[in-house]
């Protein structure tokens, strides 16, 4: 069973088509990356899959259930996480709460249990504690558990919002541009990082426009203009597609 089928997915604002029947497939513990220049349809695609925004037309399913249209919360619910462009974090609380900010949808006790500190509340927290402690050592920050996010370098907090998505244990992680505004080695370290992420049976989307990232850590590469797929397959097999080459890579980046 594919983890996500998207078939002939359509976004239009008025009369404006910001992403025309695309169709694509990830597979269980598959790593895809979308490319394209500005204003290809990118950020639209990914947040149709997020549940941020809701298609025109088209159906998206992941594991065989269709989620097509489902709420952001709803969609979580189900298995699937996500990062975005721009850092969202709490900067006043430690990384640890950020982390465990993100579990609590998961969590079974309510209220009442929470005020009485009832025997099944604490052991629910040391789950909730021991996940996030988890996610954080994954991401190489277990060291700043207990540094308020602001006082984290901006690589650090990219991979914070990794951690974060990751504590959910999510069967599918959306990464929209994890790797901007990051330096050559953060973005070598957050390579090795998305493998492991695929290691552990997680299946990976990525909108990325560093290509040494796309290239090193992608099993295919689907290519979008003006909303369009025009090309699918190995990222090498991509980057010497001509049409490729020409709305967007480039040859000196090909040679690159």
């Amino acid at each position: 069973m594919t983890s996500l089928s998207v078939n002939t997915l359509t976004k239009k604002f008025g009369g404006l088509t910001a992403v025309s029947d695309v169709d694509f497939e990830i597979g269980p513990g598959e790593i895809l990356g979308i490319i394209g220049p500005n204003g290809a349809g990118k950020t639209t695609l990914f947040n149709m899959l997020a549940g941020s925004m809701e298609p025109t037309s088209g159906t998206v399913y992941f594991r065989g259930e269709n989620i097509t249209g489902l709420r952001a919360d709803e969609v979580a619910r189900r298995g699937v996480a996500r990062t975005f462009q721009i850092t969202s974090l709490f900067p006043s609380l430690s990384a640890l709460d950020n982390v465990r900010s993100a579990t609590y949808r998961t969590k079974r006790t309510g209220w009442i249990a929470s005020m009485f500190r009832t025997a099944a509340y604490r052991a629910e927290e040391d789950e909730v504690n021991r996940d996030a402690m988890d996610a954080l050592d994954f991401c190489e920050l277990a060291h700043h558990a207990h540094y308020n996010a602001q006082e984290l370098s901006y690589g650090e907090q990219r991979r914070l919002e990794i951690a974060i998505a990751l504590a959910s244990k999510p069967a599918l992680l959306l990464l929209d541009e994890p790797a901007a505004g990051m330096n050559p080695e953060e973005g070598q370290r957050l390579v090795g990082m998305i493998r492991n992420i695929r290691d552990r049976g997680t299946s990976v989307l990525l909108v990325e426009h560093h290509m040494r990232v796309v290239m090193g850590v992608c099993d295919r590469v689907v290519v979008l203009d003006h909303g369009v797929k025009i090309a699918e397959g190995a990222p090498t097999e991509v980057a010497n597609d001509p049409e490729v080459i020409r709305v967007y890579l480039g040859r000196e980046a090909v040679s690159a």
